[in-house]
């Protein structure tokens, strides 16, 4: 039999960086996925966020991609916020995407960090935190540059 554990730390923003996901879509937003997730097989460790973006704890199976994963819960779940008219504008999310492996020993320390998304946005812009994450990853040159005009 074989055992595969890979963690992924997922990222994305809402399109034009916009902040409509205050808490209370926020949170039936976050329970609507994890719930979707479980129906598709996708195994959401741990997921929170701010006003504008998402941070997501996934453990993938040898079968998934993560470009599947983002595109299904992504479509599906902006498609589930217009239907729901959750916003008063139509609801996209921005098409790219952060997603970069976790160690094991990493899982412990980034749920707390993906938990207290509302205070550390306090004092840090979505720009500040994508740059600290790739810094953290030790990611040189990956081509993303965060941008909040799509």
């Amino acid at each position: 039999m074989s055992f595969v554990n890979i963690w992924t730390h997922v990222v994305w923003s809402t399109k034009y960086r916009l902040p409509y996901l205050i808490k209370d879509i926020r949170t039936k937003l976050i329970y609507h996925i994890i719930e979707n997730a479980d129906i598709k097989g996708y195994h959401i460790n741990f997921i929170n966020g701010y006003n504008d973006h998402l941070h997501l704890l996934i453990s993938i199976n040898p079968t998934q991609t993560i470009s599947e994963i983002v595109h299904q819960i992504k479509g599906e779940s902006s498609r589930w916020i217009n239907e729901k008219k959750l916003t008063d504008m139509k609801f996209e999310w921005q098409s790219e995407y952060y997603a970069v492996s976790v160690s094991a020993k990493e899982v412990d320390e980034l749920r707390k960090y993906i938990k207290y998304q509302e205070e550390h946005h306090k004092n840090k812009s979505f720009d500040d935190e994508i740059i600290e994450l790739i810094k953290w990853n030790n990611i040189i040159s990956t081509g993303f540059k965060p941008s909040a005009n799509e």
